[in-house]
């Protein structure tokens, strides 16, 4: 029998006091790594940035998303790489453009062979899980646990997949979404290794149904229309003008709350007609026309976009209560966003899809303790497909070099500032015409000031200067005063498409 060497005694003895397990020095020299955070991944659909009350201009209150803004930072300037719900997700877990992991627009179904930030953080030790939207037509891999909605899903009583099969529930999908991840964390996890939970709603998507308890919220209030609501689509390329996205002519009935509701409880019929049935009688009597009705539509699009808003708000706030109370917010990582932005009656519209400025930026609030000084404001241009190789960062995990994106470690740091080397331009490409709004496919570049856009199938393009024309009114491409600037644009939007293997489509417009 050996001697126990004095360096050696403590160790034996501490192991002793928890149960008589030995532990190595190498283990013991472990307790000095950092503590890999978990990791709360929040995404709504389509939720504007002008409709969170921790940016400047916002329409609503959201005193529960804000909270993320107050103790962590806000980004100013983050966009996406393709406009659209399906395509920014698979940007998202696999780090790369539409063009390389497969997932181009909404009629594509996601290769879930590929790696994806999910799949590394498991091999590192993390529990993971996915609850809520889900958007990419094949089943979630990488995920310990999944929930997911078929398809779009519906605001009421939806039917959530699961790696056991099909459940139905009844009540109010968001806060239903919520209730599954609470779950999750409480019960079925492990408490001793890292999570990540990908806490993603349906709301406030398209048709924009709200929760019983705020059906009749804003029905004193008038909200003020934008300043680009009567836009006549004039000095730009013919695709603005010929879309299919206009409040005035595109919203539908069922849009509007003028149809017969199905899929609701007796109980929520109820409540939704009492809500909506004086309503509706009021407009059916003033029988409005031209301007005073497409007012009368922008007031009931808003009203009812910000009321699911609402919802989302509030269940947010239920997540980060919970790490409160549980003695986890010190140690995770949280990170809100929308899989892009939206039009709230900007040029007359509603949806995404293209590079102007409220469909191309999105929300990014992060807040991570000790990390992340609170309340700082960054205008450093990121992107969605950074998020993934944050927060593996973030875990101490290595950055796969496939991924095209940049961890926002260094910023968020950094107090929001950018690092000398950080990316000065950023590339977009949406795919997905013929199809829904009629969007003309485009590509472009964006440095921050100046946006070159490429409609490549009809043989046009866009230039808008930011600074003099912040609502993108008026294109100056092909104007003596921007022809040096239109030459350094058409340089980089070169570059970006060469630095992202990005070929498609072979046919370009004449520069």
């Amino acid at each position: 029998m050996f001697a126990t060497p004095r360096y050696l005694a403590p160790l034996l003895l501490f192991a002793t006091l928890i149960g008589g397990k030995s532990i190595s020095t190498a283990e013991a020299a472990d307790d000095t790594k950092p503590k890999q955070p978990n990791i709360l991944f929040i995404m709504a659909d389509d939720h504007a940035y002008q409709a969170i009350s921790a940016y400047p201009g916002a329409l609503n209150q959201t005193p529960n998303i804000d909270r993320l803004a107050k103790e962590g930072m806000r980004f100013d300037h983050c966009y996406v790489t393709n406009s659209i719900c399906g395509p920014a997700r698979a940007v998202i877990l696999t780090g790369k453009y539409s063009h390389l992991n497969g997932f181009i627009d909404n009629r594509s179904k996601f290769d879930g062979s590929q790696l994806t930030y999910p799949k590394l953080l498991q091999k590192a030790g993390y529990q993971t899980a996915v609850v809520g939207k889900w958007h990419l037509v094949s089943d979630p891999t990488g995920f310990d646990f999944w929930s997911v909605l078929r398809g779009q899903g519906p605001y009421y009583n939806p039917q959530m997949l699961t790696s056991d099969g099909p459940k139905k529930f009844q009540g109010y999908t968001t806060d239903i979404i919520t209730d599954i991840a609470l779950d999750w964390l409480k019960e079925k996890r492990d408490p001793n290794k890292p999570f990540l939970l990908v806490y993603q709603h349906k709301a406030p998507h398209r048709n924009w149904m709200p929760s019983p308890k705020y059906l009749n919220k804003y029905d004193d209030v008038e909200f003020p229309e934008p300043d680009t609501m009567w836009d006549d689509y004039s000095n730009r390329a013919s695709g603005a003008k010929n879309q299919d996205m206009t409040i005035a002519k595109t919203m539908t009935p069922n849009d509007l709350k003028l149809n017969n509701v199905r899929g609701l409880s007796p109980q929520q019929k109820e409540a939704w007609d009492a809500a909506y049935g004086p309503k509706n009688k009021a407009f059916e009597e003033a029988n409005l026309t031209g301007q005073d009705l497409v007012r009368w539509k922008y007031q009931r699009y808003i009203k009812d976009y910000l009321r699911c808003i609402d919802s989302v708000d509030e269940n947010v706030g239920r997540m980060l209560d919970y790490l409160d109370d549980e003695g986890l917010t010190d140690n995770t990582l949280v990170i809100y966003t929308s899989d892009q932005g939206f039009y709230l009656g900007e040029h007359g519209w509603f949806d995404k899809r293209w590079m102007y400025e409220q469909s191309f930026r999105t929300p990014l609030l992060v807040r991570w303790p000790g990390h992340v000084k609170p309340g700082t404001v960054s205008d450093a241009l990121v992107m969605n497909l950074d998020f993934p190789e944050t927060m593996l960062a973030a875990a101490g995990v290595k950055i796969p070099t496939e991924m095209q994106g940049l961890s926002l470690l260094p910023i968020l740091e950094g107090d929001g500032k950018a690092p000398q080397d950080w990316r000065p331009e950023l590339y977009y490409h949406y795919y997905e015409f013929p199809g829904a709004h009629s969007v003309p496919r485009h590509y472009g570049v964006f440095d921050g000031r100046y946006k070159l856009i490429n409609y490549y199938q009809l043989g046009e393009w866009e230039l808008f200067d930011l600074k003099q024309d912040p609502n993108e009114m008026n294109s100056v491409y092909g104007k003596p005063d921007y022809a040096e600037v239109q030459a350094k644009m058409h340089q980089k939007l070169d570059e970006l498409r060469a630095k992202y293997k990005d070929d498609t489509p072979k046919q370009t417009a004449k520069k």
